[in-house]
Parts: C-alpha cells; structure tokens; sequence
C-alpha cells in the first residue's frame, strides 16, 4: 500500500474538477483523475498522477478508474465527484431524455462511485468525499430546473450516506458553488451577486480541499455554498 494519500477527481480536466486536483497534490496528495476528453490526462501527468479518459455517466468507466486506482496504490482516501453541467431548458419542454442524462450526470455517478469506494474506505477505516452541487439545489432556479432538482436528490442521498458510514470513519459533504469564473459570467447576473463578481476556480477547491482534510474531520452531511452570498435562504 502507498504511504501517500491517494484522491480521485472527476470531470478534472478544466475547472473546478482541475483546480481541486491542483490544491489537493500541492495538499500532498496523488490525484487520480477522469474526464471525458484526454486534458485530465494531461494534468494528472503535469501532478505526478494517473489519468484516464472515461465519462462519469458510464459505470464500466467508474469501475476501471477505481480498481485500477486501488489496484495501483491499495487506498483511496479521498473522492470529488465533479461533473458537468446537465440540459436545461423550459420546465415542461425537457424531454424525458434530457431529465435521464441529468439524472446520471448529477446523482447516480455519485451513487454509483459510492458503491466503489466504499469497501475500499470501510478496510483503511477512513475516507471522505465531497459531491460538487449548485447554489440551486435548496432554492431551485427555473434557469437551471434539471441541476436544480436533481442535485437537490444529491442533497439528500449525502445526508443519508453519511448517517450511514460516519461510525465507519466516512465522511460525505457537498460544496456548492454559485457562478464561476470557469465560464462567461454576464453583467446582470454579477449584479446578483453580493460580492459583485463569479467565484475563482481555486476559492471552489479551497473549499472542496478543506472538507477532505483532517480539519474537517467532524463535518459530515452538510451542504456547503460557496456562492459569495448569491442565496437568501437561511
């Protein structure tokens, strides 16, 4: 077994799934990382780590990152289930289609990797996993009704894993980001925002970072916003 600490990421290659992996190698971790285009093979070998090429929505690709991951290095201590962004469109015009391809792209990935890595986290006695949500989940949008729903499912499928596996040392959270830098951010929608402006990709990770860490190590089951105060609800 490696004596590093070994941290998959999804979707890691742009954006917020990149610049967790970034902050979690300089954070002394091995990142191994998945997207669907060749780039996150590109960063995992600019860290030092392993990439691969699948898609989050494909259960043959989850379960050949994590057995090749645990296979590898036998651990896996830390997850971050990032995706894309899922269809949006009018409520009553998103096709049944486009509410499935939602719903595997924002809840079953996340379920699915849980069965995975679970086990492997249940041995060492120890892991953690953070789920990247939407400032959407508790106080939907009608811009983005697909995320707004079905990561309001993630929600709730994170407060239910972790009441479940907290007394096996596992800890689940969701971070969830208002509007990002990652892409064009328009005039009228940073005026919605209180601190005036989309977040920076790294203040995503920072967040993602410190609820994998130690210093986390009694937060299980919260919803955490990184929005710059985008929500009102309490």
């Amino acid at each position: 077994m490696s004596d590093t600490k070994i941290a998959i990421v999804t979707a890691a290659g742009s954006g917020i799934g990149e610049a967790c992996a970034r902050q979690l190698s300089a954070d002394g971790y091995t990142p191994v990382l998945l997207s669907p285009s060749g780039s996150a093979v590109d960063v995992a070998e600019d860290l030092g780590g392993d990439g691969f090429e699948g898609s989050v929505t494909n259960p043959d690709d989850l379960q050949a990152l994590v057995e090749a991951t645990a296979d590898r290095y036998g651990r896996i201590d830390a997850v971050v289930n990032n995706t894309g962004h899922p269809p949006s469109g009018e409520l009553l015009e998103i096709s049944d289609e486009e509410w499935y391809d939602g719903l595997a792209l924002v809840l079953l990935n996340v379920i699915r990797m849980a069965r995975l890595v679970t086990p492997i986290m249940e041995s060492q006695g120890h892991g953690s996993i953070v789920n990247i949500s939407t400032f959407s989940a508790f106080e939907p949008s009608s811009e983005f009704p697909v995320s707004s729903i079905h990561r309001a499912g993630l929600g709730s499928f994170t407060k239910l894993y972790a009441d479940r596996y907290a007394a096996d040392g596992i800890r689940m959270n969701t971070v969830q980001p208002g509007f990002v830098d990652s892409y064009e951010v328009d005039a009228e929608t940073r005026s919605r925002i209180p601190m005036g402006r989309p977040a920076h990709t790294e203040e995503i990770a920072d967040a993602v970072v410190y609820l994998l860490s130690p210093a986390a190590s009694y937060i299980t089951g919260q919803n955490i916003r990184v929005d710059g105060g985008l929500t009102k609800s309490l």
